[in-house]
């Protein structure tokens, strides 16, 4: 070890011998002695100084190159999904108008039903007078066939009884009784082939009439065939999507229809059954009006649902210019309770749901704040806001204006913090809007 030294610091002394530096002044000349070991130490720090310096100019580039390929690719991302959101927003939008043509289709179709259901009872009503028209007819045929035939049956009784009094007592004491009696009948037996006649003609045209309306019944029968298909196809259509949309979001359907139908005084939502009747109320339900019920039944079903997604936060909260910046779930090592979108400030913000102010103010970090509870215990929150339009106890409709984006609270640009809770825990914002992507 001792040997291996010797030659490594002899080896320093050849590399670099003693040096003298001399430093000279008006009054005296003064020398520093370098010697091979403080040279040797010089130069191994100052490669070790370069060496740094090259390899850290290095990093540097690579991570500056780095940084510029995540930011343009972050940009790309970022701008593809803003071109997403807002080709939803379209969608949205289009699913809106679409839903609100369906509705005024369905009122056109519910006018079509009553009007149709009202001209089958005029023509049923008209279809049973006529019967019983006929049936008094054929009644008073029959009596009057009768009396001809008993009429006659007594002309014969008579003729016969002539003639035996014509053979037993020329002198017939009676004859002009029973020729009295004999025209009599006659001019009887002549009233009743008439009133025959005129009866056969009655009942000819009633029959005739049968015919024209059993003929109208079947037309109005294969028309309503068609309206009815149309608009329970309509029904189906528009029940489908809305269902799916509360399965998505993992709602309990029968119980939140159930409670909407109850906050109508247990009448079944807006629309009910119809019922048409003729005066007895004996006869049974005819199978168009129940067929018109089961359609009705749809459609309040349908209706039902609309009034619950109006109470539930299905809606987009922000209106106008946006992006989005931030989303539920962890970040930055704590977890982000709801949906963050950037916009300039002052943009609109409206309530996603039908419901009451319970808070309009400051508070903590979230800065200006409203919190809207909803029916079937939800609550939304719309945080960070430059301004707030309500106000504690006011009850605000889905799509109402409410406030506008800011920057207020621990926040560090303009945006707007939304958050969607269920029993007080925060759910993510973006299952509700998505799953009401094809029906609003």
């Amino acid at each position: 070890m001792t040997l291996l030294r010797s030659k490594i610091r002899s080896s320093i002394e050849r590399t670099f011998p003693e040096q003298r530096l001399f430093l000279r002044s008006d009054n005296e000349t003064r020398f520093i002695r370098l010697s091979p070991g403080t040279q040797f130490a010089g130069i191994a720090g100052s490669a070790l100084l370069l060496g740094w310096t090259i390899v850290s100019s290095a990093i540097l580039v690579m991570h500056s190159l780095g940084a510029g390929d995540l930011r343009e690719q972050a940009l790309r991302d970022q701008a593809v999904y803003e071109s997403r959101l807002n080709e939803i927003s379209i969608e949205r939008d289009a699913r809106a108008q679409e839903a609100s043509a369906a509705q005024e289709r369905f009122a056109v179709a519910l006018a079509e039903v009553s009007a149709m259901q009202s001209r089958l009872l005029q023509s049923e009503d008209r279809r049973r007078e006529l019967e019983t028209g006929v049936d008094v007819i054929a009644g008073t045929l029959r009596n009057t066939m009768k009396e001809r035939d008993d009429a006659r049956a007594q002309a014969r009784e008579l003729v016969a009884e002539l003639a035996e009094s014509v053979a037993d007592r020329p002198e017939m004491t009676h004859m002009a009784d029973l020729e009295h009696t004999l025209d009599f009948m006659t001019v009887a037996l002549g009233d009743l082939a008439l009133e025959r006649d005129e009866m056969t003609g009655f009942v000819e045209e009633a029959e005739t009439l049968l015919e024209d309306v059993a003929f109208d019944q079947r037309l109005e029968a294969e028309r309503n065939e068609r309206i009815f298909t149309q608009i329970e196809d309509a029904v189906t259509t528009s029940l489908e999507p809305i269902d799916e949309m509360f399965s998505a979001v993992g709602l309990p359907t029968d119980s939140i229809i159930e409670q909407v139908r109850r906050s109508y005084s247990g009448q079944g939502g807006p629309l009910t059954p119809i019922s048409f009747t003729s005066g007895n109320d004996d006869l049974p339900e005819d199978p168009l009006t129940q067929r018109a019920n089961e359609v009705l039944k749809k459609l309040d079903q349908v209706n039902l649902f609309r009034i619950a997604a109006e109470k539930l936060p299905f809606s987009f909260p922000v209106k106008g210019s946006y992006r989005s910046t931030s989303g539920f779930g962890p970040r930055w090592g704590r977890q982000h309770e709801g949906h963050d979108w950037a916009g300039s400030t002052g943009t609109a913000i409206h309530a996603t749901a039908d419901g009451v102010i319970v808070h309009a103010g400051r508070q903590g970090g979230y800065g200006n704040l409203i919190r809207i509870q909803h029916e079937f215990g939800f609550e939304t929150r719309y945080a960070h806001l430059s301004k707030i339009r309500v106000k504690v106890g006011q009850r605000v409709s889905r799509g109402e204006r409410i406030g506008d984006m800011g920057n207020t609270g621990r926040s560090t640009g303009t945006h707007l913090h939304y958050e969607v809770r269920v029993g007080g825990k925060a759910v993510n914002p973006m299952k509700y809007i998505k799953a009401a992507r094809d029906v609003f």
